[in-house]
């Protein structure tokens, strides 16, 4: 899927398109121990649809939740959630959805790289696009971007793991913001000499036409000045990026969320989770859609 050459298009072509049941067709389920340590337990599909973790309402509606009904042993399992990784891997691509999350290559981590395209925790602030590198993989301070930028090294030893990160303006990218907007498109763009993410409220009117009005094909061209821009200029991304996974999760607690859980809210944060599954009915994902486009 990469391209032969140096250059690239920015005209793409669709080639996947995922909505509703397609998700089940187009993922796996990973039930596996949560990688960032968090307080959750990853089921399997059959476990996650008889209890409604995940399902589709409509064609073009997908739930991805975390359980809400029942308290824990603490000396038990975390709570019950879903971790989807797509079957199909990425390079050269745009990827465009209603809303998206990362994208990796799990079995070479951190040395294939990774993409955070919507990033947060605890309703804390707008959404954050990140990469995580192996040692070597730096961006430049100065970038034709919308947002600001937050850490320069991309390598995972720095910094508990941080990653160079892009703060987003919008504050309706991420959390209850977010949420009251009705949601909104996020988009990637990836070619072998730079990653570019982009987002829009709902109700943008900026919001380009070929993603309005999806066609056979996009041309990122007509996007405008992206959120988040890492070009290659002191960072060879075909050395610290290959082909990635499209992973979608939701987890409690853990290296990040739980090291930045607000003081003011009620004892820790595992203790929470444990004791108060209510505070979770709304702790879910609701996707319009996934499409993919390539060269």
């Amino acid at each position: 899927m990469a391209l032969t050459g140096p250059t690239f298009a920015a005209v793409y072509r669709l080639t996947d398109q995922i909505g509703g049941g397609a998700f089940y067709d187009a993922f796996d389920f990973q039930a596996i121990p949560d990688p960032t340590h968090g307080r959750v337990n990853y089921v399997d599909r059959g476990t996650a649809q008889a209890q409604n973790l995940t399902f589709a309402t409509s064609p073009d509606t997908f739930i991805m939740r975390a359980d809400f009904k029942n308290k824990l042993n603490p000396a038990g399992a975390g709570r019950n959630s879903v971790r989807i990784r797509s079957k199909r891997v990425y390079k050269t691509h745009v990827a465009a959805t209603w809303p998206a999350i990362w994208e990796t290559n799990e079995a070479a981590w951190p040395n294939g790289g990774e993409t955070d395209i919507m990033e947060g925790a605890n309703d804390k602030g707008s959404n954050a696009a990140t990469l995580h590198t192996s040692a070597g993989c730096v961006m430049p301070a100065n970038r034709v971007q919308t947002g600001t930028n937050t850490q320069l090294q991309c390598d995972v030893g720095l910094n508990f793991n941080a990653g160079c990160g892009v703060q987003f303006k919008q504050a309706e990218s991420f959390g209850p913001a977010f949420n009251r907007a009705g949601g909104g498109w996020y988009a990637m763009e990836r070619t072998p000499t730079f990653i570019k993410v982009w987002f829009w409220s709902r109700n943008d009117r900026s919001l380009p036409a070929d993603l309005r009005n999806p066609g056979p094909g996009v041309n990122t061209d007509s996007w405008g000045t992206p959120a988040a821009f890492f070009p290659n200029t002191s960072c060879d991304l075909n050395r610290f990026f290959n082909q990635h996974n499209i992973i979608i999760n939701l987890t409690l607690c853990g290296d990040w969320a739980g090291n930045t859980y607000p003081s003011t809210c009620p004892l820790n944060c595992v203790d929470h989770v444990n004791n108060n599954p209510g505070a979770f009915q709304n702790a879910y994902f609701d996707f319009k859609g996934i499409r993919i486009y390539e060269p």
